[in-house]
């Protein structure tokens, strides 16, 4: 009898371990682009609603940004080192990505809003690709974008205008019409985040 219960639940658990896999399977096969990502995270409710300023200090939101396939990059403008590499790290992507036939646009969202007015947006947009769209805002606006596409940043302590930020790093690929579809850590190259940007496109074409 021992037995016939032990055979029994083996039984439902090879039985339950089946069926999960056949929805992990599913859920692979109705996602048109699981061949293209590099991340963990798979859509979600990362993204969303904001409303920030542009260099000319007109209010924009998101729906007036993110018209085209956008790489969305938080940062700040005084940033060392993190920042400025990954963002031409992006800016080389986009231009790989034009070569290729594909419109896509950087955008970069300053953590900052002391410091990044609208008019050092617009310098910086200038000194580091045509394309790229530099937003700031008030405190409440950049902290509202931030928890839409849930990331981190925290002003570190300083008793001058030199202070430090910590932040996330991702950089989050968004389409239109589909939003988010996937992250990018500082360890991709400008080439890995073009093919694969280059695949969630092709996929994307495909899927209309």
């Amino acid at each position: 009898m021992t037995r016939l219960y032990a055979g029994l639940a083996a039984a439902a658990v090879a039985a339950l371990l089946g069926v999960s896999a056949w929805y992990v399977l599913l859920g692979r096969f109705d996602d048109a682009f699981s061949q293209c990502r590099q991340g963990q995270i798979a859509g979600g409710d990362i993204g969303g609603p904001f409303t920030l300023v542009n260099p000319a200090g007109q209010t924009v939101t998101d729906a007036d940004v993110l018209t085209k396939p956008a790489l969305v990059y938080f940062g700040y403008t005084f940033c060392p080192d993190v920042c400025p590499f990954d963002m031409s790290r992006n800016a080389e992507a986009v231009d790989i990505l034009e070569e290729r036939g594909f419109d896509v646009t950087p955008v970069f969202i300053s953590i900052d809003p002391d410091r990044d007015t609208p008019e050092i947006m617009g310098d910086y947009a200038a000194n580091l690709h045509p394309k790229l769209i530099a937003l700031t805002g008030s405190p409440e606006q950049i902290k509202v974008a931030s928890q839409t596409y849930k990331t981190f940043y925290k002003r570190q302590p300083a008793e001058d205008e030199f202070y430090l930020v910590d932040h996330s790093t991702f950089t989050y690929l968004m389409l239109p019409g589909i939003g988010f579809v996937d992250f990018f850590r500082r360890e991709a190259t400008s080439d890995q985040m073009a093919d694969a940007v280059a695949c969630f496109l092709q996929a994307s074409a495909g899927t209309n």
